[in-house]
């Protein structure tokens, strides 16, 4: 084989292995979308013919019949990357790198093909055997290449056997919580909790209407009504609720200057706009429902927060105020509102949880920092469930935590998820690179963190689905539900009942800090 045939071949694989780890795993998080089966197959079929290519052709010269095969494997692998196309069109939109990424790996492997074809041709001729070579670094390359497109092809079609097991709950059950037949509106309808929200809406028979900048790249579930700005809206429209979730990503790059400025602005603009909607309308909403994050409470040790817990300055806490205070001035106009403290959602379509999975699934994830900082999470679901009850529970009003009843440390976080993946979770990341590369970032949502409880929802009869991470995290990736036995029930009983939450139970569910 000429030097020509390996250089194509390396730039086949280089690009290959961008176009997996960059948009399969990292961008699409193929592995984790139940829509993406089909494709998932073809691409842990096409993988595992690479792997028996790359290590015949580093390591053998095919001869007679052997060789024909090969030359049939060939033909298979363009047929599946047809196919593959194909599909992915049919089930999702590809970015524009990715189709790059495709034209190029298509015409290199054209080329590859022109040299290696009548290569093959001419040793089917001889005599059928195979004859041991080696091309040096060229060999090793290939057999690197051959372990790697060898795991994520055994990995791809496992991940396709679970796709069934990763579809989510009806949205309809969550949405006929909420009594009646309602017109809502959210804005933020495009992001994680938002797409879950509307689903959960649309799908019970509510109306809602939309706010989103670019209508294009929606994709929401139909019926709704979209509008592009809240003056679209006339005065004399019925709305019944306004939930407020629309904010800059918090976790998307470093907070520059300029970033927190963005994340602060794009919270209280789109509140102000909400305010000034409602003041015009003539007849307004029971309830305004506001997002905000547990990172109101700022970096705390071990002490249990409820919704009269004390802060500790931060730009977290500088942030959340904010915001709850701009949309908490929507009271003078008659409406009851709600701010809510959200924390670590949980589930593989997004949040900081899909882009743990693929490290944690090849065992490559543990606990951040030291380990003992705590998680305060919830599951998507029950963040979405516990939205509609605000939405539905006159009693409530001011801040409401949005948390499991049994907040965890990163430890038995990493423990818990790694144990639903059959995974180890011991690779922990150390505190100091990440202080180093994220800053102000790193301390406030990796390292640092707040042991918050539900109480508010516990006092109105809230049930969550999931009230421990081990059941959580069962469901999200697909696995076997965790057992509850002994010790482990005993604790997840004390936990959803015990402290500050039961406490509020018997005080004013309305307390504010």
């Amino acid at each position: 084989m000429s030097d020509l045939l390996w250089i194509l071949l390396t730039l086949q694989i280089a690009m290959g292995a961008f176009d997996t780890l960059f948009h399969h795993e990292l961008t699409e998080r193929l592995a984790w979308k139940p829509s993406q089966k089909s494709e998932l197959r073809l691409h842990g079929v096409r993988n595992l013919i690479y792997a028996v290519l790359f290590l015949l052709i580093g390591w053998t010269e095919p001869k007679g019949w052997l060789a024909a095969a090969i030359l049939c494997l060939l033909a298979i692998e363009v047929a599946i990357t047809l196919t593959d196309f194909v599909e992915e069109d049919r089930t999702r939109r590809l970015p524009a790198s990715e189709r790059i990424t495709h034209t190029l790996l298509a015409l290199n492997y054209g080329a590859i093909l022109t040299l290696l074809a009548p290569l093959l041709l001419h040793w089917s001729g001889e005599p059928t055997g195979f004859v041991a070579v080696s091309h040096g670094l060229w060999s090793a390359m290939a057999s690197t290449a051959a372990v790697g497109v060898g795991i994520f092809g055994l990995r791809d079609l496992a991940a396709a056997d679970r796709s069934d097991r990763l579809i989510p709950p009806s949205a309809a059950v969550m949405g006929r919580e909420l009594p009646g037949r309602r017109r809502i509106l959210i804005t933020g309808a495009t992001g994680f909790i938002g797409r879950r929200l509307t689903s959960a809406l649309t799908e019970a028979g509510h109306e809602v209407v939309a706010l989103m900048r670019d209508p294009a790249t929606a994709n929401l579930p139909a019926p709704i009504m979209i509008v592009t700005a809240l003056d679209q809206i006339s005065g004399d429209t019925r709305i019944d609720a306004v939930i407020n979730l629309a904010g800059e990503p918090i976790s998307d790059g470093l907070w520059t200057l300029a970033k927190r400025r963005r994340i602060l602005r794009s919270r209280l603009r789109t509140t102000r706009e909400v305010r000034r909607l409602i003041a015009r309308l003539q007849r307004r909403p029971e309830v305004l429902v506001s997002g905000s994050a547990i990172g109101w409470y700022g970096l705390h040790a071990d002490a249990p927060l409820d919704e009269t817990g004390s802060y500790i300055p931060c730009f977290s806490h500088r942030l959340c105020h904010a915001w709850e205070q701009a949309a908490l001035r929507t009271e003078t106009l008659g409406v009851r509102v709600v701010t809510v403290r959200i924390g670590l959602v949980l589930g593989s379509a997004g949040g900081m949880l899909s882009r743990l999975l693929t490290p944690f699934e090849f065992g490559l994830g543990g606990p951040m920092g030291s380990g003992r900082q705590w998680m305060s999470w919830i599951s998507l679901d029950d963040c979405v469930r516990l939205i509609l009850h605000a939405v539905a529970d006159r009693r409530l009003n001011g801040p409401m935590n949005a948390t499991a009843p049994c907040p965890v440390t990163s430890a038995e976080f990493s423990r818990a998820l790694g144990s639903a993946l059959r995974r180890p979770a011991l690779l922990a990341a150390p505190a100091a690179p990440l202080r180093f590369a994220f800053g102000a970032f790193a301390d406030e949502l990796l390292l640092g963190g707040q042991r918050v409880l539900p109480a508010k929802a516990l006092a109105t009869g809230f049930r969550f689905r999931h009230p421990d991470v081990e059941t959580a995290f069962h469901e999200i990736v697909g696995a076997p539900p965790a057992p509850a036995t002994g010790a482990a029930r005993r604790e997840r009983l004390s936990c959803s009942t015990a402290g500050p939450a039961a406490a509020l139970v018997e005080g004013n569910i309305s307390s504010r800090p």
